[in-house]
């Protein structure tokens, strides 16, 4: 074989580095694709954040909508229930009024034997009434409605009070509570009803 028949190619540099298939090097086709992943990962990052995110809020909108339907069922509740706790409350004044007018009734009569045993009688129906009043109320407190009627003394606050009277006082100050006539159930947003209250004025 001739020199001139010998294949011809360039010299081999070692220090040339390694080309791909377009002519550019390799290390700048890995960065590329090195940089594309991780665009692609962050992309994935982010939507799975946005998906934890949306069912958070979606979980937080539910459990509010259940509170929401939760207080809507005990204020209608306690709202059919309040009926009965005011008739109860009826019946024991009608029998302490009852029990005081024998009592004073009793102190002019002879016949203390049979009035004794009538006394008896009315005592233990108003323990009675008395024990199924507070079950009553209980079950209001247990809906979320505690009963409010230890405000005598306090400051007249129409968000707690509604004014069914007033009186002139030189005792008191203006806009004392005087009197509970109507106990109230409840307080701020979760108020079923106000304490019906008689408030002081300015004596003349």
């Amino acid at each position: 074989m001739t020199e001139q028949n010998l294949p011809r190619g360039r010299p081999h540099d070692p220090e040339a580095g390694a080309t791909g298939e377009t002519g550019v090097p390799a290390d700048f086709e890995l960065r590329d694709e090195l940089a594309q992943a991780q665009e692609r990962v962050a992309q994935f990052e982010d939507r799975w954040r946005r998906a934890v995110a949306d069912a958070d809020n979606q979980r937080k909108r539910q459990v509010r909508e259940l509170d929401r339907q939760r207080a809507e069922v005990a204020a209608s509740l306690a709202a059919r229930w309040l009926p009965v706790v005011d008739n109860l409350d009826r019946a024991v004044a009608h029998a302490q009024a009852a029990q005081s007018s024998h009592a004073q009734a009793a102190q002019g009569s002879h016949a203390q034997g049979s009035h004794g045993a009538q006394v008896g009688e009315q005592d233990s129906l108003l323990e009675g009434v008395r024990a199924v009043l507070e079950q009553a109320v209980g079950v209001l407190a247990g809906l979320g409605f505690p009963r409010q009627d230890e405000e005598v003394g306090a400051v007249f606050d129409p968000a707690r009070h509604e004014a069914v009277a007033s009186v002139p006082s030189a005792e008191v100050p203006a806009g004392t509570v005087l009197d509970v006539v109507r106990p109230g159930y409840g307080e701020g947003e979760r108020q079923l009803r106000p304490a019906g209250v008689v408030v002081a004025t300015k004596a003349a």
